[in-house]
């Protein structure tokens, strides 16, 4: 008997990335080129949850150090948030405040 498989929703994921190339000030049209893929593909996974190869997914998520446990596992304290890994990494950078 072929069991139903329940297919991940990547909207929450998509908003993510949408979220974390905005705070870091990266264009659509920025990202894609950094990426070497279209700005419309770009759109529709921050957009519509369309399901990015494994080699987007990854060079997204590393790229704009976004923590993918929060997806995965949902039910499970993380260590830190996605937010709390940018605020730390601006911190770490100084915040851009000079001397």
């Amino acid at each position: 008997m072929k069991q139903d498989k329940v297919k991940y929703d990547f909207k929450a994921f998509g908003q993510a990335i949408k979220e974390a190339r905005k705070a870091k000030g990266i264009s659509r049209n920025q990202l894609a080129d950094r990426l070497n893929i279209a700005p419309r593909y770009i759109a529709s996974i921050e957009n519509s949850g369309q399901h990015p190869s494994l080699q987007i997914f990854y060079e997204l998520v590393t790229f704009l150090d976004v923590s993918v446990d929060q997806f995965f596992f949902p039910n499970e304290e993380t260590e830190k948030s996605t937010g709390r890994r940018q605020l730390d990494s601006l911190l770490a950078d100084g915040g851009g405040v000079t001397r």
